[in-house]
């Protein structure tokens, strides 16, 4: 599944990348999140065998991973591969995500609930933007089951290569639509994740393929709105965080926001976003995804 806007070149050459997997995916999901740039024509002209579903708006990657997850739950899928459109694959990427799902799976347990690739920038290194979170106090079992599959145990990951149990999904929901954008992977991981189990698979890479090189924590600009918004929604109402690991993330978030704020070429920018985001954010709620989504054309199946 991949989620698009605006990038028609870079998403032609994640789904070339797709096509020339060694374990090919059974079905390739397309949501374009209603782009101007002749994406819609270039999906349906070169790849026919993609299912393409474009939105009347742009919905962020939020939305837009909520409709696509939503369709391939309605089509009965059992693992969701969610990628970015600037995302590509390196060959054996699917094969080894899948082959550690196996060898990671305990009679107890069964298999891990999702597994992230390793994700590196052009000139092949770790790309800081998508590290997972390793998982703070882990068990000594899962620490040996995750390693005896050459894995690390995580606590969360982004939308850039992961391998999801439909099953955990249709049983904890589908990613928040309203946080458009930033956060919204965060809150979906952690929130499959809680009480279960993730791995970092380094034999499975994909290639981020950003402007720059950089985390989160570069000069967002305007965009800090959401950041500001999401998080506090996060801290204050999502389920995927105990109250122990609230206090942990929050720190850690205020350590992050003033490395933004050191960093940043126009702090106005930031005090303005910053403040409309924390106005937001105690202000309201994120509106429920289901009617969020009925509002582009898609109905949330049966979970």
């Amino acid at each position: 599944m991949v989620v698009t806007y605006n990038r028609r070149d870079l998403l032609t050459e994640a789904l070339t990348a797709l096509r020339t997997q060694t374990r090919v995916p059974d079905r390739v999901v397309v949501i374009d999140n209603a782009s101007s740039d002749g994406t819609a024509e270039a999906v349906a002209g070169r790849f026919p065998e993609v299912d393409l579903l474009t939105l009347p708006r742009n919905v962020g990657g939020a939305g837009g991973f909520s409709a696509g997850i939503a369709r391939a739950l309605d089509g009965g899928a059992d693992l969701l591969w969610l990628l970015d459109d600037d995302t590509v694959p390196e060959p054996g990427a699917l094969e080894a995500l899948l082959a550690v799902r196996e060898r990671a799976t305990t009679a107890d347990e069964g298999p891990p609930t999702l597994a992230a690739s390793r994700v590196v920038w052009t000139d092949g290194r770790d790309h800081p933007m998508n590290t997972p979170r390793p998982k703070p106090r882990a068990t000594a079992a899962e620490t040996r089951i995750a390693r005896a599959a050459g894995c690390v145990p995580i606590r969360s990951a982004s939308f850039v290569s992961i391998l999801v149990d439909a099953a955990a999904v249709r049983e904890r929901g589908l990613p928040v639509a309203d946080y458009f954008l930033w956060n919204d992977d965060f809150e979906f991981t952690t929130r499959l994740l809680r009480g279960r189990r993730g791995v970092l698979c380094p034999d499975s890479v994909a290639v981020h393929k950003t402007r720059e090189f950089g985390g989160t924590d570069a000069d967002p600009g305007d965009r800090f709105f959401y950041e500001v918004r999401n998080k506090i929604w996060l801290f204050t109402g999502s389920p995927g965080l105990a109250p122990g690991e609230r206090v942990l993330y929050a720190g850690s978030t205020l350590r992050r926001w003033a490395r933004t704020f050191a960093a940043s070429s126009d702090r106005a920018v930031l005090f303005r976003a910053m403040a409309r985001g924390i106005g937001k954010g105690l202000s309201g709620r994120p509106r429920p995804t289901a009617a969020l989504l009925r509002e582009v054309g898609v109905e949330v199946p049966r979970l």
